[in-house]
């Protein structure tokens, strides 16, 4: 007989553990189930964010940051030293020992807060029934008033590069490349790709990127997109755009193995021969194999649930959340899904505004916004103003060695609410979250320009762009 749960989330990724943890918190009687594990082969909590994307990337492009500051940037500040080298095998293993801190630290979460941990593969079952396949094959049945599905995403393989997990690879293999290879493929032009190939570039990597869209990073406002470009090139970054690959061939043994790669750009048909190919096209919703027949649970064309603005797929008592439903691929936006469904559940207000979800790419410089972007205004016909500034006029950006970039601040031309926010450069992945604070308020651009920031900081910058689009900056001609 199924064991009796208020709530049993399916996938504990960060929407599902944040979904999880909300529930007991309110004092409903929960269970989470969750199929992955670590390197080591035990039970990993923290889905792909906390395993194999946002966290792992992050340990490793700030190591790969330190070392190219090492020979890009020290010697500006006065400090010299000989030969540096990277120890990849000690890099990676930095790595490994956050994620496992972090994996660890959910399970403590977990227990703390009373939420039932299964370990396995779940089924949703007709009836809210839960079936978990567990890791040793017996199975146990679950039954929840509510069930939350929270499956996540899986990397988009094509068909003529099958993942190998050595030569050709998805974010997985990106972040445990034993050596540094020579040269190296990325196959788009996202987040993933952009990040992974800057990790591998800093630290010696001949690195290529093919981009199949004619347009560098089309859903960022196209200035910021210019802007980008321009640091990547001078980094080293060879991204080749409007290239689309069709082969894939792994030829050689061992340590001689090989990729050769065709493709077909504005020029006509060329060919590229690399040591690892990383295909970062994409996620798609991991709902394969998720839903028994005669749940209700609707799946789309693209594989993702199907379910309303408050994440409820219309089946009474059965709710899905982050990467598995509409929007965004993006961790924070699964956490706030998570705890508006519990809170729901429990009878509370809960509610997610995707308007004012923040993009974040950790690249150096990094890139980040909120709301719509310029092209995004003319096209709907909004009037619109805009102020912007420079990095390059900021005193702690250019005490930090890093000037490049800068913040656009996008205001409706009668109300002045502010619609968008763009910054490219140091730290803003902190930064924008003025811009989703402001717009969560439905603050003004004078609202911004009028508040007091601390000198010197960067986020002066957001303040000068704020003033700006009154004409009224100090520190820059208007």
């Amino acid at each position: 007989m199924a064991e009796q749960f208020d709530v049993v989330v399916i996938g504990a990724g960060p929407a599902g553990y944040h979904a999880a943890i909300r529930a007991a918190q309110l004092g409903l009687k929960t269970a989470c189930i969750d199929a992955a594990l670590g390197k080591d082969g035990k039970p990993a909590l923290g889905g792909t964010c906390l395993r194999v994307g946002c966290i792992p990337s992050k340990a490793l492009l700030d190591s790969s940051r330190q070392f190219w500051n090492m020979g890009h940037i020290f010697g500006d500040h006065g400090i010299s030293f000989k030969d540096a080298k990277m120890d990849v095998e000690a890099m990676v293993g930095r790595k490994d020992k956050i994620v496992k801190q972090f994996t660890g630290g959910i399970a403590m979460l977990f227990k703390a807060n009373k939420v039932a941990a299964y370990y396995g593969f779940g089924e949703l079952q007709p009836g809210n029934v839960v079936k978990v396949t567990q890791h040793d094959g017996s199975i146990v049945e679950l039954k929840g008033t509510n069930v939350i599905i929270a499956a996540g995403s899986d990397s988009i393989e094509l068909p003529f590069a099958k993942f190998d997990g050595d030569t050709i690879v998805d974010n997985v293999g990106g972040l445990d490349f034993t050596e540094v290879p020579a040269r190296l493929a990325v196959i788009g032009a996202g987040v993933i790709g952009l990040e992974l190939g800057s990790v591998w570039k800093r630290l010696g990597a001949e690195v290529t990127i093919l981009e199949a869209l004619p347009t560098f990073l089309a859903a960022a406002d196209a200035e910021v997109g210019k802007v980008a470009a321009k640091e990547f090139k001078k980094q080293g970054l060879d991204i080749r755009l409007g290239a689309k690959v069709s082969k894939a061939e792994v030829t050689g043994k061992g340590k001689k193995k090989e990729v050769a790669l065709t493709y077909t750009d504005a020029e006509g048909e060329k060919s590229l021969v690399v040591d690892k190919l990383l295909v970062a096209v994409g996620r798609r919703a991991a709902t394969k194999g998720l839903l028994a027949e005669g749940t209700g649970v609707k799946v789309n064309e693209r594989g993702q649930i199907e379910v309303d603005d408050h994440c409820h797929t219309g089946v009474n008592g059965v709710w899905a959340v982050g990467d598995c439903v509409r929007g965004p691929m993006l961790a924070h936006k699964g956490f706030e899904e998570g705890i508006a469904v519990a809170e729901l559940i429990a009878g509370l207000p809960g509610h997610v505004n995707m308007d004012t979800i923040p993009w974040v790419i950790y690249t150096e410089p990094e890139l980040a916004w909120v709301g719509k972007t310029e092209e995004q205004l003319k096209a709907e016909g909004i009037p619109y103003k805009a102020g912007s500034f420079p990095f390059a006029a900021n005193g702690r950006a250019v005490a930090m060695i890093e000037p490049a970039g800068f913040v656009k601040v996008l205001a409706h031309a009668e109300t002045d609410r502010i619609l968008g926010m763009h910054l490219v450069g140091a730290n803003v992945s902190e930064l924008v979250h003025e811009g989703v604070l402001t717009m969560e308020f439905s603050g003004s651009a004078d609202d911004l320009a009028r508040i007091c920031h601390a000198h010197p900081s960067l986020s002066e910058v957001v303040h000068d762009a704020a003033m700006a689009v009154s004409k009224r900056a100090i520190h820059k001609a208007n």
